[in-house]
């Protein structure tokens, strides 16, 4: 054959094979290939102290959790921390398995230590794998192992469809979960550990002088919303698992499956408007927000500034003569912290008093000694005025709840 009918025969050829490959795919080739990429949407709404649903989609559709994964890790560790098998302050070796993770983590380094109240901050800001990983190892003595303690606990929690495989919720094709598996998670965790609960509303903490920020921006914007936690991979989308509270009502929102993490926030957003606006029956109210404690070990100053720390539950003082004087101008007080010392509570409580200024007109700095710890009051306001004081406050970033009484 001539060289010039070959070199036409090649060319023919090639464009006969790219004409192929730039074909478009068949219908169903095309439905499967994005069934197979697309993320499942799902989401629920859920009152946590009932249980009720309030609203539901795809809410029982299996997808991945990703880093919402590291909700169960933080409650095998809070439970460990109740039993006494592990302490806030007890240090952690990180393994070279854990160094190992892919971010997002904090970057250990084998061999070096982390202490557990440093990993729960981690978990919850910087969602770092490594870190995940430590705890896990800590509990279960490997991440396969602790990956089934994981899985037992969700059954016994009731969630039906969960199974996890790792620690950190990156991707394995085994490890799924719903939408409602997930609000049943973050439901145990408001109820059942609420002395830890406070964690979770941490947007930043320090590691190695350095600020280390969180992902959950939805908590900057909300009012009321104070956690849990965020996920992403690719094959989940970007996931929440949020709750609020107003007038003493608590909702959970979940929502897996988001295209970016404004779509998905303003989607929660919407479903946490919807519920509060929406009429029930009369109930109990949900727990008031647990107190913010701080802790001997706090990290920097800036930390014990801000009375963010560790959580105990609300325990209501016997009311004093005096404190009944000082709140005759209202029956409500603000606590705007829990310290170690009675000095260090008085002046927080004095100046938050100067902080609020025209706010805080009427009432007094206090300090109630409550299980070992020193409560920073301000008594005697109405209760709107109380409402406001705390709103104020929380917009400056301090930490804040009201208090019925003295």
């Amino acid at each position: 054959m001539p060289l010039l009918a070959r070199v036409s025969t090649l060319l023919l050829l090639s464009l006969t094979i790219v004409a192929v490959l730039l074909a478009p795919l068949p219908a169903s080739a095309r439905r499967s290939a994005k069934k197979a990429w697309t993320p499942v949407a799902a989401e629920i709404l859920m009152d946590a102290h009932s249980g009720k649903v309030l609203r539901a989609h795809n809410a029982d559709r299996l997808t991945y959790p990703a880093s919402l994964t590291k909700m169960m890790t933080l409650m095998l560790t809070f439970e460990a921390l109740d039993r006494g098998t592990l302490r806030l302050n007890q240090r952690l070796v990180v393994s070279r398995h854990a160094a190992s993770m892919p971010p997002s983590r904090l970057w250990l380094a084998p061999g070096s230590t982390i202490t557990v109240e440093q990993a729960i901050l981690a978990l919850v800001t910087r969602s770092a794998n490594d870190v995940a990983v430590v705890l896990g190892e800590a509990l279960g003595g490997n991440e396969p192992a602790f990956a089934r303690k994981m899985t037992a606990r969700a059954r016994r929690l009731g969630m039906r469809h969960t199974v996890f495989r790792n620690a950190s919720g990156l991707p394995d094709r085994l490890q799924r979960t719903t939408a409602r598996d997930m609000a049943i998670l973050s439901r145990a965790l408001i109820r059942s550990h609420a002395k830890y609960y406070a964690y979770f509303k941490r947007r930043s903490f320090d590691w190695q002088g350095d600020t280390v920020y969180g992902h959950n921006r939805l908590m900057a914007r909300y009012p009321g919303m104070d956690g849990i936690k965020t996920g992403y991979i690719a094959a989940s989308g970007f996931n929440l698992a949020a709750s609020a509270v107003r007038d003493g009502r608590r909702l959970i929102a979940v929502v897996l499956g988001g295209h970016s993490a404004d779509a998905r926030d303003d989607r929660v957003a919407d479903l946490l408007d919807a519920g509060f606006k929406r009429r029930t029956s009369p109930s109990r109210p949900a727990p008031v927000q647990p107190d913010l404690v701080i802790t001997r070990n706090s990290a920097s100053t800036a930390e014990r500034s801000t009375a963010v720390s560790v959580a105990v539950p609300s325990v209501k003082p016997a009311a004093t003569e005096a404190a009944a004087k000082k709140s005759a101008g209202g029956s409500w007080s603000i606590q705007v912290g829990a310290f170690a010392s009675h000095a260090a509570a008085a002046r927080s409580a004095r100046d938050t008093a100067k902080r609020l200024g025209s706010l805080a007109a009427g009432a007094s700095p206090a300090v109630v000694r409550s299980g070992g710890l020193y409560k920073a009051r301000l008594t005697g306001f109405p209760a709107a005025t109380a409402d406001a004081a705390c709103s104020a406050l929380k917009t400056a970033g301090r930490g804040c709840f009201p208090v019925r009484g003295g």
